[in-house]
């Protein structure tokens, strides 16, 4: 599986756990320096999982909040715990 934004793919593997309607990869398949930490809202920071969401950089494009993880999951998600997810403008397919 892939996620790609604006023609770049940013991940790439084929370890990918569906969870929720959303597709996680592992930290090694994200190509790191798409990756830029966003600031933690309130809302970020009620979250029971210890969400951090990142903005996905492409090309000096900012696409804000486009990815996350998990840090501190509870049981229930464990199994997706330090993967990162996408959304909104990245296409995983």
């Amino acid at each position: 599986m892939q996620a790609v934004l604006d023609g770049v793919t940013v991940a790439t593997s084929d370890d990918v756990i569906e969870c929720g309607g959303y597709l996680y990869f592992p930290q090694g398949a994200v190509k790191a320096d798409c990756l830029r930490k966003s600031p933690k809202t309130d809302k970020d920071r009620e979250c029971p999982h210890g969400v951090q969401f990142y903005d996905v950089v492409v090309d000096g494009n900012v696409h804000a909040r486009n990815a996350w993880s998990y840090e501190s999951p509870r049981p229930s998600m464990a199994h997706v715990g330090g993967r990162f997810g996408f959304w909104e403008d990245v296409r995983v397919n």
